[in-house]
This record gives structure tokens, sequence and C-alpha cells, in this order.
């Protein structure tokens, strides 16, 4: 095989790579951390170390984890009259909000969608196109 370089200039160009290959991998090697411990395993310095860390204790799958929460409490004469209080607001609330909306809206109808309504007032309104007669002769 012919090279375009000459032989010693190949020789070193080879010896180059090599002392380049050689010296990352001791570079590698010298800056490596220490070989880590496997469970179970004491380190050297065993006390040295700080001190161990603890886990979390385990909860036991007691009753009710395994068959849910229990259920709620029976509520008291006053905490049911104020439900039903509060109930009874919100529909008032509800029925009012609804009579408001049918008076507000147009003909008399309730609005479902007042952002729509918005939007249709602020458009301006296009004339009407004229009704085109209807063609003498079928398109097809």
């Amino acid at each position: 095989m012919t090279w375009s370089m000459p032989r010693p200039a190949l020789q070193l160009v080879a010896v180059l790579i090599g002392a380049a290959a050689l010296g990352a991998f001791s570079l590698g090697v010298i800056t490596a951390d220490a070989p880590a411990r496997l469970p179970g395993e004491r380190g050297a310095g065993a006390g040295d170390q700080g001190q161990a860390i603890e886990a979390q204790e385990a909860t036991p799958l007691d009753q009710e984890r395994i068959e849910g929460p229990p259920p709620p409490p029976e509520l008291t004469p006053e905490e049911k009259a104020k439900q039903e209080e509060a109930r009874k607001a919100r529909e008032e609330a509800a029925r009012l909000k609804a009579e408001a909306d049918a008076a507000a809206a147009p003909n008399g109808q309730a609005s479902s969608d007042p952002l729509g309504d918005v939007l249709q007032k602020a458009q301006p309104r296009a004339a009407p196109q004229p009704a085109q007669p209807p063609p003498d002769e079928p398109l097809f």
C-alpha cells in the first residue's frame, strides 16, 4: 500500500496518538472515585463515616386501610339546619340569576352563552345577500 506521507512521519503520528490515548486512560484512572460498596458491606472506616441513615417506619395494613375510611359521623340538628339553609340560599341565588338573565335577554329568551351574545353585539352586521334566481338549466 502506498502512503502519501513518508514512513518516519507516519510513525511519529502513531506515537503521538498512542501517547494521547495512554495519557487519557491514566488520567481517568487517577481521578476516578473509590469503588462503591455493596449493600451489607462495611466501609474501611465504618465508625468514621457518620450516622447511619434511618428509614421511615412502615405502617401496618390495619383494618381502615383495607376496608376504607369509616363513614362520616351523624350530623347534629344544628348542622343539618345550616346545610339546609345554605342549600336554599344557593337555589335562591340561582333562581335570581336566571330571572336576571331572562330579563336582560332580547325577546325574553334566556341566554346560555353570554360570551357569544357579547361577540354578536360587537360584530358589525353585514348586508344580507340578495337571493339568486334559480338557473334555467341544471348544473350537471
